[in-house]
């Protein structure tokens, strides 16, 4: 596929089919995604490929209190997990809220799921004593994962970027034995999509960006 072809067709994916994703072929998607940037090229990212059901099941378990959280947010009427706003539910409302199973069938019915680390110090985090979350880190590792997800759909498979198991990070690190300073920057259900979108819906470029200031005027061809 040509790659604006792949830019523009690259939709988050959550429901497989049966096609296997074998190890040869993630390996090549992997062997060219690699050469994505990182913050000083320290590459300082791992990634861990499970496919043991056990596994993935116990990834569902530690995945529903970051979504259980999500949905009751949103159900709210807030911004889920909003860094600016907190929220006012009580921990017995987020509690008593059920989970869809949107947010953990793909982790059971992907053909592998990607487990992406960072090891932080390897992370030039110049945000990080600023009054604020920290996102700069990720510059260094969700290139990677986006060109994992590119190479997906370059060849007939997708998949899509979760974060619902990070909030439990302590017991999924656990869970597969990641050492400290590594951090879980997202976890990726990969597979065979059930249907491949071809047409998504995003902001026009116009809305995206400004001309010289926040207030300029936008960007036109």
């Amino acid at each position: 596929m040509e790659l604006y072809d792949v830019m523009r067709t690259t939709a988050a994916v959550r429901e497989f089919t049966d096609d296997p994703l074998p190890d040869k072929l993630l390996h090549t998607m992997l062997d060219n995604a690699r050469f994505a940037p990182s913050g000083g090229n320290r590459q300082g990212t791992r990634i861990i490929v499970v496919r043991e059901m056990s596994t993935r099941q116990a990834l569902v378990e530690l995945t529903r209190p970051g979504a259980r959280h999500y949905v009751a947010q949103r159900l709210a009427g807030e911004g889920p997990w909003n860094a600016v706003e907190p929220t006012a539910l009580s921990d017995d409302q987020i509690a008593a809220t059920e989970v869809p199973d949107s947010f953990t069938v793909p982790l059971l019915t992907a053909a592998v799921v990607l487990v992406v680390c960072v090891d932080l110090s390897r992370v030039a985090a110049v945000d990080q004593n600023l009054d604020r979350v920290g996102i700069i880190g990720g510059a260094s590792v969700y290139p990677l994962v986006w060109n994992i997800l590119l190479a997906a759909r370059s060849e007939g498979f997708g998949g899509t970027i979760t974060t619902m198991a990070v909030a439990e990070e302590p017991k999924v690190k656990e869970l597969l034995g990641i050492p400290d300073p590594y951090a879980i920057a997202c976890v990726v259900p990969m597979g065979k999509p059930v249907r491949q979108l071809t047409k998504l819906s995003r902001v026009e470029v116009a809305d995206l960006a400004r001309l010289e200031t926040w207030s300029g005027g936008p960007l036109h061809e």
